[in-house]
């Protein structure tokens, strides 16, 4: 979705865009370089340098999806730099994805190589009669995306949900087969929120679902709630992808 803030003076909006269309240009010649080289440390500090700057200035002119997705992408490649020798995923890969989904966001045109990389087909499609390893209720479109391309670049079977109320019906009728599905389940939700989603599943399907909250709110007092209502573990937002893929890899027994 492309937010145009029509509250700002026309120059104003002319100017910021101008400025991350030539941010764009930069971003994509950094994501080159981590396909070449995933390791490249100059690289890799100066996609640090771009997306706190893109971060900034997202927020200041209420391009607040933008501003969250360089959140996320921002926490990403600090665990790239604090653990260059771990390969989550194709790091040129995924800057090229986030390169193509803030020109989507902005409204900018972005080479069609970018484009094609922003949605990238599935690596492994979820199939009709398997049931989901991980399920995730979220209704911030950059995370939720970001997630999804972590999943399927990993090869997991996933099913998602934006809303509170509509993902609760779904888990109440869905065939576990047996399983027990990991549940990535946001606190404030639309519809309904996480807490209230979880009481309703352990009231009717206790057991059958081993959830992780994810919310912005991070105080002890918010981690200790989740986790004596029975909770497996919980994530703070802004979450990294490779932090997030690691603790799934651990919590989903395959």
């Amino acid at each position: 979705m492309t937010a145009t803030p029509s509250e700002l003076p026309p120059g104003s909006l002319a100017d910021f865009l101008e400025r991350m269309r030539a941010q764009l240009g930069v971003l994509v010649a950094l994501a080159d370089r981590l396909t070449v080289a995933a390791d490249d440390r100059s690289a890799l500090d100066a996609l640090g340098r771009e997306i706190r700057q893109i971060r900034g200035f997202g927020g200041s002119h209420r391009f607040t999806e933008a501003a969250r997705l360089a959140a996320g992408m921002e926490a990403t490649v600090n665990d790239w730099i604090a653990r260059p020798g771990d390969r989550d995923v194709d790091r040129g890969s995924i800057a090229h994805w986030f390169v193509g989904r803030l020109a989507e966001m902005l409204g900018l045109e972005v080479a069609p190589a970018v484009a094609r990389a922003a949605h990238p087909a599935p690596a492994h499609p979820p199939l009709e009669r398997t049931a989901p390893e991980v399920i995730f209720v979220e209704d911030d479109p950059s995370l939720a995306e970001l997630l999804e391309y972590g999943l399927n670049a990993h090869g997991y079977r996933f099913a998602a949900y934006r809303n509170g109320r509509e993902a609760l019906q779904a888990l109440l009728a869905l065939d576990v087969q047996g399983t027990h599905p990991l549940l990535l389940l946001a606190v404030d939700l639309p519809g309904l929120d996480g807490y209230s989603m979880f009481d309703a599943l352990e009231r009717e399907r206790p057991g059958t679902y081993r959830v992780v909250f994810t919310t912005s709110r991070g105080t002890e007092e918010e981690q200790l709630r989740g986790l004596e209502a029975g909770a497996l573990d919980y994530l703070v937002k802004p979450i990294s992808l490779r932090v997030a893929l690691e603790k799934i890899k651990r919590w989903v027994v395959r």
